[in-house]
């Protein structure tokens, strides 16, 4: 008789929830696994690299916050990782305080950074002269009315009072209701997802020197083989003023012609190009080029140079 497996673990910032929750409901081989809820980005990673967990899920760029800072550099920084999915979860909020609580009574909210940036023109315009406790996720705010008299209301994503005994104060609290956070599954599994035809690659790059024309050379070697780029951060490396990291994220998956190319033009010029990973896109967009960057143009080309050095006959 064989011996009973062990489910799969996947991390993700929790607890039960939060839009990171959301979006690891998103992951088919997800279903029937262990999920560990987790405090951080980086306590989600450890687990990744440590073997606690298969993969994690953790938020890396916001519709109207931009790139997430903390998962970027912890990318950057750790290494071994890879990107295996992306998936988008819509967010807005709602204000919840405990039952009895008024609008016009909170002076102090509980939220989690991120949301409480995304809703601050609400706030300035409703409760002027609010504070503000930061907490660790959009579900541990409202939480925290529970254990803590400290505040007065929280942030929190919809549909929080069917786990808590709190009441809704305002909905769709949010600025802009068409936020979108976009997530990442991040494992150490080298096997690349197969092309779809609707992909997206990821890397990051260092600029070999701190000169002018840097920053174009190196998207040069994306324009000249008619690779678009859907994301492009920068973030300081760290070890002096003015040395930056690029985070880059392109349409295509590395197997296409022209995407391979790009990362060969990018290893020549780069000292330091982190590949993290070639994925479906989370909105299954198909990606068009021209077709003077179709694969078998790179394809002729490279037959056209191996009969130059090899001495066959060239048209």
């Amino acid at each position: 008789m064989s011996e009973p497996t062990t489910p799969a673990r996947y991390s993700y910032l929790g607890p039960a929830g939060t839009f990171t929750w959301v979006a690891l409901t998103q992951v088919p081989e997800a279903a029937g696994a262990d999920w560990r809820p987790v405090n951080n980005v980086g306590e989600a990673l450890d687990d990744v690299v440590s073997g606690r967990s298969v993969a994690a899920m953790i938020a890396i760029e916001n519709s109207v916050e931009g790139g997430v800072s903390a998962t970027q550099d912890a990318l950057a920084n750790i290494p071994g990782l890879r990107i295996i999915g992306e998936y988008l979860v819509p967010v807005n909020f709602q204000l919840v305080g405990r039952p009895g609580t008024r609008l016009e009574d909170v002076k102090v909210i509980n939220a989690h950074p991120v949301a409480y940036a995304q809703c601050h023109l609400w706030l300035d315009a409703t409760l002027p002269s609010h504070g503000h406790i930061p907490s660790t996720s959009n579900v541990a705010a409202p939480r925290a009315l529970l254990e803590s008299d400290a505040a007065d209301a929280a942030i929190a994503p919809p549909g929080i009072t069917q786990h808590l005994p709190l009441e809704v104060l305002a909905e769709d609290i949010a600025d802009n209701p068409e936020a979108v956070t976009r997530f990442v599954l991040v494992s150490k599994s080298l096997a690349i997802p197969p092309r779809t035809g609707a992909d997206k690659t990821s890397v990051i790059v260092e600029l070999p020197s701190d000169e002018p024309g840097g920053l174009v050379e190196m998207l040069e070697q994306f324009s000249t083989r008619g690779v678009n780029l859907s994301l492009l951060e920068s973030r300081p490396i760290g070890d002096a003023l003015g040395r930056y990291r690029f985070i880059v994220d392109l349409d295509g998956h590395v197997l296409d012609e022209r995407v391979a190319d790009a990362l060969l033009g990018l290893k020549r010029f780069s000292p330091n190009v982190q590949f993290l990973g070639s994925y479906p896109r989370a909105d299954k967009v198909r990606v068009e080029h021209d077709d003077r960057y179709a694969d078998q143009v790179f394809i002729d080309a490279r037959d056209w140079l191996r009969d130059i050095l090899s001495g066959a006959p060239v048209d």
